[in-house]
């Protein structure tokens, strides 16, 4: 082959190759990923979810718990919204996520439903997702951050992929801090992020342990860490828990349907909810980082949005190892 023809033949292969063929962008997130294929995508999931916030308030707190669940457990890949089968136990079933919010998962069909009326075959439910929880944050009153497009939704789902991605309401800050590292994520990111709990609720089975018979001491000896008032507030709204499992009380006492930087004000106070929570003010390495938000929530602000962005490219997948499902509940193939 003359040198002028191998040179096109392997600049064709390199340009085939690298996702430059229409339809075939595998690898690159972009803000204007969806500008000729669907280029209201941002518009209308605002809206269905505005929607949906208002009609149901949990709905933005649910969503940022749920993007979490799914983003730590093998990317951002819309793997936590797959229905279970006689064939498979998905992620969704797994314990630790039971009590994702049914209404969290209600935003993300609907938006789904209206964007393949208006592109159909187009828009990823993994995009929907992360879409959907910047808008609903900063409904709330959080920060608004750009959202790079263009992941695909996994192929796979199995229930033993969650233990041990995610962090539980008891874990000790080194690990937490060890989860999160693993997965790139700075100490002052995890600070960051556990921000989010200043919107949202906790079951009273979570931090029952620091209520009820703290250390092994009588049923009515709490963690001397919670402010007394609000333990005994506590104690009495979960006495029923083991007999009701779904009672619950908000993450943030004080401000529990805003988005702001009360939730490192309240750790100060002693109402941090979770022992997790409040064990950020007491471990040198966190605590900085909790003193510079209580005291600045633009501080916050710029470093929440900034993790949340980085979280959101996290294990994305691409058309190479994902597909754009046509519902967001199962697979367009039979898989697991």
């Amino acid at each position: 082959m003359k040198p002028l023809l191998l040179l096109l033949f392997f600049s064709f292969i390199s340009f085939f190759f690298s996702g430059a063929v229409a339809g075939r962008r595998t690898s690159t997130l972009s803000t204007r990923y969806y500008q000729r294929s669907c280029p209201n995508v941002e518009s209308i999931v605002t809206s269905v979810v505005t929607n949906k916030q208002i009609t149901n308030p949990t709905t933005a707190a649910g969503a940022l718990r749920l993007f979490f669940h799914d983003c730590f457990v093998g990317g951002c890949d819309a793997s936590v919204l797959i229905t279970s089968n006689s064939f498979n136990t998905a992620e969704r079933d797994a314990e630790i996520n039971l009590s994702l919010p049914g209404d969290a998962f209600d935003a993300i069909v609907r938006a789904k439903t209206q964007l393949e009326l208006t592109c159909p075959n187009t828009v990823s439910c993994s995009d929907i997702l992360a879409l959907a929880t910047r808008d609903l944050v900063s409904m709330l009153g959080g920060p608004f951050y750009s959202v790079p497009l263009g992941r695909k939704d996994s192929l796979s789902s199995r229930v033993l992929s969650v233990e041990g991605n995610l962090p539980r309401p008891n874990m000790t800050i080194s690990q937490i801090l060890s989860i999160f590292s693993s997965k790139g994520f700075s100490t002052q990111e995890v600070v960051a992020l556990s921000g989010a709990h200043t919107v949202g609720f906790s079951h009273c089975k979570e931090y029952a342990s620091r209520i009820y018979s703290f250390n092994g001491g009588a049923h009515d000896h709490y963690d001397p860490s919670l402010n007394p008032r609000y333990a005994q507030a506590l104690q009495k709204a979960c006495a029923n828990y083991l007999h009701d499992p779904t009672i619950a009380t908000f993450n943030d006492v004080m401000t529990p349907g805003k988005f702001d930087n009360m939730y490192f004000q309240n750790l100060a106070r002693g109402l941090g909810l979770l022992a997790s929570d409040q064990a950020l003010v007491s471990d040198s390495r966190t605590s900085p980082f909790v003193q510079l938000y209580a005291a600045n929530q633009t501080a916050f602000f710029h470093d929440f949005a900034s993790a949340m962005q980085k979280l959101s490219v996290f294990g994305v997948k691409s058309l190479r190892d994902g597909e754009v499902r046509r519902r967001c509940d199962q697979f367009n193939t039979i898989s697991t």
